[in-house]
């Protein structure tokens, strides 16, 4: 499997899971806890997990166009 194909499932499922999570936060309890951390913490990693899935689409456009010239690295 081309590296870029396993970047693009890595990006597509950190995506998922950060969206989850940022609907979950959203979403969760009175009592200010959300997957037994509070509200703002879970709303922080959502937005990283969010972050990390964009990256990891750079990463997949990038060695696209690497692989697209023939330079695999």
């Amino acid at each position: 499997m081309k590296l870029s194909k396993v970047l693009h499932v890595g990006s597509v499922i950190v995506g998922l899971i950060g969206v989850i999570t940022f609907i979950g936060t959203l979403i969760g309890g009175g009592d200010n806890l959300v997957f037994g951390v509070t509200k703002m913490d879970g709303l922080a990693c959502a937005g990283l997990l969010i972050l990390i899935a964009t990256w990891l689409q750079v990463g997949t456009i990038h060695h696209m166009m690497l692989e697209k010239r023939g330079e695999i690295v």
